[in-house]
């Protein structure tokens, strides 16, 4: 399997987990506010259901951003190649290897680390339009690009 190909299969997993722990939360939520039955210490009960409202919103805002994220995904396609790094490209420095997808941390294929990483984050973003031969400097380290796929 290629290497864009196995990078990008990670990104999806990574979304589909977070997605799920993050819909599994929202049912405990749910289930957490259907169970609380009025008790005789009311003033507890009201405080114990603010709460759970106020996880559901906090759930309901990582659900919508990791839905931006599922949508950014499906933007990639890693069948296309460039000299130029854009979206979907992978990226070898001198320092590290990066996938330009979404954030999704450390990557292994086979025997090589690569950094997946959007291209809104500040390391995508100076990577994003450069070219092979092109150094750029990420906190006071400067590293050369030397392959893109």
């Amino acid at each position: 399997m290629n290497i864009k190909k196995s990078l990008y299969n990670q990104c999806q997993e990574f979304v589909g987990k977070r997605f799920q722990i993050i819909q599994n939360t929202i049912n405990e939520i749910q289930v957490s506010l259907r169970s609380e039955t009025k008790s005789s210490a009311g003033d507890k009960h009201e405080t114990g259901r603010a709460m759970l409202q106020l996880e559901r919103e906090k759930a309901g805002r990582q659900l919508a951003e990791i839905q931006k994220t599922k949508e950014l995904l499906l933007k990639v396609n890693i069948n296309k190649t460039s000299k130029t790094i854009g979206l979907g490209q992978v990226v070898y420095t001198s320092n590290a290897n990066y996938f330009i997808a979404i954030s999704a941390g450390a990557l292994q294929v086979n025997d090589d680390l690569f950094y997946a990483v959007s291209s809104n984050t500040p390391i995508g973003q100076l990577l994003i339009g450069k070219h092979v031969g092109n150094t750029v400097t990420f906190r006071n380290e400067t590293f050369k690009i030397e392959q893109v796929l």
